[in-house]
């Protein structure tokens, strides 16, 4: 096993130069640096995140990987950079499948009039022509076993089928904790639970259940071959108004997402055998496999050209919302950081890289591309500093399990202004990154790389790939006070005379139980879309004796 931390002497510095980023100290710099002066006084004097939210936020909008959407928005960041006199291009990484959304409309036109929320799934088909469909909604039954399935699929030709659990109720837990009484609200959770498991025994019966994208396709591509209209989920997010809006796995049958009060009131005239008609539209357009790209910016380095600082983003999204906090604040604050970067440091000691990546949403396609396709950039890290999680002010980084680069980071967090850092906790050593977002990409390879994580904001349940995400969920001072944090992280990583060390802490803790967890593989990205799987009828259950 090797050494798990770095020499006493070197945790001694660590610990005696993090406790000033750690605890409350009085405002103003630790030490008197005119370049980390002149960010501070760009980014509260005359910072340009607001209007460069709004471009990107409303005008042009969600970016799913490979839409023309996305397309326009990469365009957009070329030309911004441009106007700024930093070098950027796009590059490719490989294809993915393109897909344009139109316009969704659902009304329920039986047994009474009423306009639904919801919208069609990304990647969905559209209503033949793209026409109003009418058609009656049923919910599919619960089968003794999948031969139960198999012999019901006739009948639901021409129908919108029903595949998601209705909730017992669309009232958060949280406001039934405020306003119930308790033996109430513990009964409504009760509830809820129960519902649950039962749902998902009732689906692991239909032969199509697991935790994997394969099952949910399966039941989805079963249906569609089954001759069925369309097919209706809810994925609600625990919160008021709000749903997960993911991915459609059919060639020809629209798949939708209604709201959960919404989706509650069709599945209940269904189960009370009241006939409810639904007409939707659908529109959309696939438009077949094209290239996929990153955008990368560069400021040339003057001294050490061949190595490299970097910031880090991804800049798809999903497109139930507006793709604001996930991740279109990561996205605006690398960006702004680069302008100021370029006012204040234009001939850095090292280079100094920015990737905007796609494909993140897909398996960090676009960054994962990006290690593999420059191993001199992997090779020549100094660092790189992502951010994926929200508006909140970045309150934690970790050393991502290189034990030795803790006290350069240190050194770099003692050195920001203590309004940018009192609240920021440093994790030490770290675990390495699992593969939730990109730094995870250069972290698995073995070049350092780090998460600049923000506060929650409610960003699990209320903004993060839902309908939600859009720019009036932004805190602004807090995005303004991370831009601000990565353009400082940049250039005392750039003008750093220490190599970041790359020792990796080869055994770490990534459980409760504290049982030893694998460092991440290193590999390359998903370069194509994956086929879609063939409708499989599930094997019929066993006769019983």
């Amino acid at each position: 096993m090797r050494r798990l931390l770095t020499a006493t002497a070197v945790f001694a510095t660590f610990i005696s130069t993090i406790a000033t980023a750690q605890f409350p100290q009085p405002s103003g710099f630790a030490v008197e640096d005119p370049v980390l002066r002149r960010i501070w006084t760009i980014e509260t004097d005359s910072s340009q995140l607001p209007h460069l939210g709004q471009v990107l936020f409303d005008s042009l909008g969600p970016r799913l990987t490979a839409s023309p959407g996305m397309t326009a928005a990469q365009n957009w960041l070329l030309a911004t950079y441009t106007s700024w006199g930093i070098t950027a291009r796009k590059e490719q990484y490989g294809t993915w499948r393109s897909w344009r959304r139109g316009n969704t409309h659902i009304d329920l036109v039986a047994p009474r009039a009423r306009t639904l929320e919801g919208t069609a799934l990304a990647w969905s088909p559209p209503t033949p022509r793209g026409r109003p469909l009418r058609a009656s909604v049923v919910i599919l039954p619960d089968f003794a076993d999948s031969a139960g399935l198999v012999a019901w699929l006739p009948q639901a030709k021409g129908k919108f089928v029903l595949i998601s659990m209705p909730q017992p109720t669309c009232r958060p837990d949280d406001s039934w904790e405020k306003w119930a009484t308790q033996s109430t609200a513990d009964s409504m959770k009760a509830r809820r639970t129960a519902a649950q498991q039962a749902w998902q025994q009732r689906m692991q019966r239909t032969g199509y259940w697991g935790t994997g994208v394969a099952a949910a396709a399966g039941l989805s591509r079963r249906l569609e071959a089954a001759g069925v209209a369309g097919i209706i989920g809810s994925l609600w997010s625990q919160g008021w108004g709000v749903q997960k809006i993911f991915t459609a796995y059919t060639d020809r049958a629209p798949v939708l997402d209604v709201a959960c009060e919404d989706y509650g009131l069709l599945y209940r005239l269904a189960e009370n055998k009241q006939n409810p008609i639904i007409e939707v539209t659908a529109e959309s357009q696939a438009l077949g496999e094209v290239p996929v790209f990153n955008v990368v910016g560069e400021i040339k380095g003057s001294q050490l050209p061949n190595e490299y600082v970097m910031l880090s983003a991804h800049f798809d999204s999903w497109d139930g919302g507006s793709g604001a906090t996930d991740n279109g604040t990561g996205t605006i604050t690398m960006l702004e950081a680069m302008r100021i970067l370029k006012q204040v440091y234009p001939n850095p000691r090292r280079t100094i890289l920015v990737g905007h990546w796609s494909g993140e949403e897909q398996g960090l396609n676009g960054s994962r591309g990006y290690v593999h396709d420059h191993p001199e950039v992997a090779s020549g890290l100094q660092a790189l500093f992502n951010q994926d999680n929200g508006t909140g002010r970045v309150e934690n980084m970790s050393a991502s399990g290189f034990p030795d680069a803790a006290a350069s980071l240190a050194r770099y967090l003692a050195r920001a202004p203590a309004d940018i850092t009192r609240n920021n906790k440093f994790g030490f050593p770290g675990a390495p990154s699992g593969g939730g977002t990109d730094h995870a990409s250069f972290v698995s390879c073995g070049a350092p790389g780090f998460g600049l994580g923000s506060g929650d904001w409610d960003y699990g349940r209320y903004t993060w790939h839902t309908n939600r995400d859009t720019y009036d969920k932004i805190s602004w001072d807090d995005v303004k006070n991370n831009a601000a944090l990565a353009a400082m992280l940049v250039y005392l990583a750039s003008e750093d005379t220490v190599r970041m060390s790359r020792e990796k802490r080869t055994v770490f803790s990534l459980t409760p139980s504290g049982q030893p967890g694998a460092w991440p593989e290193c590999r390359d990205a998903q370069r194509t879309t994956p086929p879609l799987a063939p409708a499989v009828v599930p094997p019929a259950a066993p006769a019983r004796p």
